[in-house]
């Protein structure tokens, strides 16, 4: 099929008012105190509108933030309970701007994609459903009855149910992620695709196989508790900024932090908490000890020859490194890594890896002050090829010292958006385990379907090749998520229908099939009100505390509708009287959702009652009580060898990353504060030496290209900033850099693409 809609499936390419600074050392302090209300200034509200707001988010009586899935403490400030990227996804969704029908009349798809994605946000929320009909370059207000019943048209047209996706957004609830996955399997497909599927696929499948759960084993309270925190290929001062505090208390308390990365972000050099005027006053927290700077991908190598450093100090002194206690009771396998850590050449390791001898002999004495020691990390590791092998080489590292199933120990994957883990747990899944399926056909008396579904590659690729005719997406912006912009877009076009249930316009609603309608939803921070009321929904954090989150504020427009009625809505219209439950029943008290929650999803016992509590509960994880529910009952060892970091003659190795202006795929500004960048965003970071040798001055504009699979990709106009990072490694944003990166290039076991790992050409521009 052709491309019926030619608007730019990439943001434009000027930056005309970008200007470099000196990267920043600390993170937080006033700095971000003042960004915090400039930002809910700029989006309507004055300093009490701003704290009324504020002050509710990640409050036990409160609202959870849209923002990251970092845990809430035990001791939460009363009204400060949010970090500066807190403010700016409260302040995006409360703001005062509307995108109503009349915006729609003003501007074409085609000029409203010329424009930047920060400009698109920044419009306001949608408060009309809409539609794009079939050759028109506007959208246009319909009813809500018209949207659900031309959607729920075009999901019966279809040959077979596995001809639509239906994608989910992180933030999604756990009722809506319920009742959604029920409706998708009570439609004929296991089509989910979710945002995980970008992020930390790789920690899931890793985690899976070597100890049985795909989530992390230890608790907030265990960080403040461990006495050694690894934290690798993670930038927590942007994407977890709460995650610093704790972090602080940990050091407080006695531990050392190392911290691995290409690039020396401020978040893990320094930390000044503005909450406390002595660290105002005093110039903040040192946060990294010790700081090894990896080359790109050279995560593995690091860790192999850290544990071969463990062995040799094993020989010398017998019984003081390994837990062979635990090693023999609870493990399988470790005499199987042994002899492949043996026969590894280990300056060759630490030369891949591109630190130095005595920098990881420092860390080798870290590590064995105390078992009680962390490994957290997230998208550093997982967005490679041998992402899942990253994931099983920590979880090596863990076992052979006993630092699991015990307190202050164990493996923190951090996750990105509020609920993504929710929403898996809910069965937001395009492979289910059979358990969940059989619990489904004994709840709810249909037999769901057994085949596996499409994962977002899998998605993308249905789509091009026909396979796939409607995108339904629950939340985000999965144009922007996606790798390989040009091909997604193309895929997205050849669809018959595009749906997308949206707070606000993004770039992937004008990049869309033949016809394509917005259902706008409410916002966490406001008010649901159903039948029987004002309704509370529930949301799961990184370490597995499921609490509830009530929005206060009056919705953006009085005929917005929940994610979850949405669902049930629709639902009705395409099941009619075959469906399995009373959806519209359901959505007057969501206490009836998280009744069918309770009888479906183990660990939800008591499910209204104790998610009422203060807090909420702790879901049960087998990992940390040392029970594995691995195949044999036992933790495994695994070998997962080094990769080949070889480049070709010219090349560079180019990871994403985000700007401090940045939550996923949504932009609140135009700077990156920490790392100097001001007013834009197409910038490359580059070795000043490598810099030199390509006859590239700051603020050259080059063009960055590679050819995986003989297919040529280029970003053009990118401009050189020099940044203290490995030589031959390149650093770029995302969305802007996602076009280099190939769908077809994704860690193996898990098809997370493969972001942080690209290798790339650099050449000056035309």
């Amino acid at each position: 099929m052709t491309d019926h809609r030619p608007s730019s499936a990439e943001p434009p390419e000027t930056d005309d008012d970008l200007r470099i600074e000196a990267p920043q050392k600390k993170a937080a302090g006033l700095a971000s105190v003042r960004s915090s209300f400039a930002h809910m200034h700029l989006h309507g509200h004055g300093l009490p509108s701003a704290m009324r707001i504020l002050g509710k988010m990640n409050q036990v009586d409160g609202f959870d933030c849209p923002g990251c899935a970092w845990p809430d403490p035990d001791d939460r400030a009363a009204l400060t309970e949010f970090c500066e990227n807190g403010a700016k996804a409260a302040a995006w969704e409360t703001t005062r701007r509307r995108v109503d029908g009349k915006f729609f009349e003003r501007h074409s798809i085609d000029e409203l994609a010329e424009r930047s994605d920060y400009w698109l946000g920044l419009q306001g929320r949608l408060t009309e459903p809409l539609l794009l009909r079939p050759g028109s370059r506007f959208y246009e207000p319909i009813s809500w009855e018209e949207a659900f019943k031309r959607v729920a048209e075009a999901l019966k047209a279809l040959d077979s149910p596995d001809e639509a996706v239906f994608y989910t957004s992180g933030r999604t609830s756990n009722e809506a992620a319920f009742l959604y996955q029920l409706f998708v399997r009570a439609f004929g497909t296991n089509n989910l695709p979710d945002c995980s599927n970008m992020c930390h696929e790789s920690s899931g499948v890793g985690l899976g196989e070597t100890v049985g759960i795909g989530k992390g084993s230890v608790t907030l309270d265990d960080i403040h508790q461990a006495d050694t925190i690894i934290v690798m290929g993670q930038n927590p001062g942007t994407n977890h900024p709460r995650m610093l505090t704790a972090l602080q208390k940990a050091k407080k308390n006695g531990a050392q932090i190392i911290a691995v990365n290409p690039l020396p972000e401020a978040g893990l050099m320094g930390f000044v908490n503005p909450k406390s005027p002595a660290q105002v006053l005093s110039g903040g927290t040192q946060v990294a000890d010790l700081f090894l700077q990896v080359q790109i991908n050279g995560d593995v190598a690091l860790l192999k020859a850290l544990m071969c450093l463990l062995l040799e100090t094993e020989s010398e002194q017998p019984g003081e490194v390994l837990d062979q206690d635990f090693i023999g009771l609870y493990t399988e396998g470790f005499e199987e890594l042994r002899a492949h850590l043996d026969a590894q050449d280990v300056d060759a390791l630490i030369g891949a890896a591109g630190v130095t001898r005595a920098e990881l002999e420092r860390a080798v004495a870290i590590v064995l002050r105390s078992r009680k020691t962390i490994v957290c990390w997230a998208m550093g590791l997982t967005q490679h090829r041998n992402g899942v092998g990253n994931v099983r080489e920590i979880v090596n590292f863990l076992l052979m010292r006993g630092s699991l199933g015990m307190p202050g120990a164990g493996t923190c994957p951090v996750r990105g958006h509020s609920n993504v883990q929710g929403d898996r747990t809910m069965g937001i899944h395009d492979r289910p385990s059979k358990a969940l399926l059989d619990r489904i056909e004994e709840v709810f008396g249909f037999d769901p379907p057994r085949r596996p579904g499409f994962n977002t590659v899998e998605a993308i690729h249905a789509m091009l090749e026909g396979r796939a005719k409607l995108f339904f997406a629950m939340g985000g912006n999965f144009l922007q998520a996606t790798p390989d912009t040009e091909r997604t877009a193309r895929a997205l076009r050849s669809c018959k229908m595009t749906v997308y249930v949206s707070t606000k316009l993004n770039r992937g609603h004008l990049i869309c099939g033949q016809s394509s309608i917005i259902l706008p939803c409410l916002g966490r921070s406001e008010v649901d009100e159903q039948a029987y009321g004002p309704q509370f929904v529930t949301v799961e954090n990184s370490m597995g505390v499921v609490h509830s989150s009530h929005g206060h504020l009056s919705p953006a427009h009085p005929k917005l509708y929940s994610e979850s009625s949405i669902v049930a809505w629709l639902a009705e219209q395409v099941l009619g009287p075959e469906t399995p439950v009373s959806w519209c029943w359901l959505i007057e008290n969501y206490d009836r959702i998280r009744d069918l929650i309770e009888k479906t999803i183990p660990g939800f016992e008591d499910f209204n009652t104790r998610v009422r509590k203060p807090g909420g509960f702790h879901l049960y994880n087998s990992a940390r009580e040392r029970q594995f529910a691995t195949e044999s009952g036992k933790a495994q060892f695994t070998i997962n060898p080094a990769p080949d970091l070889t480049l070709p003659e010219g090349c560079f190795r180019m990871m994403t990353v985000r700007t401090h202006d940045q939550y996923n795929t949504t932009v609140y500004g135009k700077d990156d504060r920490y790392r100097g960048v001001r007013g834009g965003r197409r910038v490359v970071f580059m070795n000043e030496a490598d810099m030199q040798q390509a006859g590239l001055a700051p603020g050259s504009k080059v063009d960055i290209s590679n050819d995986f699979g003989g297919e040529l990709r280029v970003a053009p106009r990118f401009t050189v900033v020099p940044y203290p990072i490995p030589s031959r490694c390149v650093a770029t944003y995302f969305p802007e850099a996602n076009v280099l990166v190939p769908l077809n290039r994704y860690a193996e076991g898990s098809f997370t693409p493969a972001s942080k790992d690209v290798t790339v050409r650099v050449a000056p521009s035309a």
